[in-house]
């Protein structure tokens, strides 16, 4: 192994490594909003229904469930994406410690995994937005 190989595959880590940061952030933004749709559930729950007011409220409760079904599911491909910009950072310090250009593979890879990145949530719809 060439210490300017692995010094080069260093160099090329950061953008994984920022890409892996941008993640964290998803997913830390993603588990709150999550809990604060269950927390809204659990509060309609407690509604009585002989408060004639405030009854009516309960219908929301489907709405919230899809969305935050959806939540999950862009929880579930941000973690993937997450994972999957682990193993780009992974693969390309294995190629490179064993003396292998990491180049062509991590570009396959890290052309694939913004869309990990780009869509867990559809931008602007409006389950996720209310």
């Amino acid at each position: 192994m060439e210490a300017d190989q692995l010094s080069t595959m260093i160099n090329h880590a950061v953008a994984p490594a920022f890409m892996l940061n941008g993640v964290a952030a998803m997913v830390a933004v993603l588990v709150n909003r999550i809990s604060g749709v269950t927390g809204r559930i659990r509060n309609l729950r407690e509604i009585d229904e002989s408060d004639v007011a405030r009854a009516p409220l309960k219908k929301g409760i489907v709405e919230l469930r899809r969305r935050e079904r959806l939540l999950n599911s862009a929880l579930h491909l941000a973690v993937l994406a997450g994972i999957g910009v682990t193993l780009l950072l992974l693969f390309g310090f294995v190629v490179a410690f064993l003396g292998y250009r990491h180049e062509p593979g991590a570009a396959v890879l890290f052309t694939l995994l913004p869309g990990g990145v780009a869509f867990p949530i559809p931008a602007g719809h409006p389950a996720v937005t209310k």
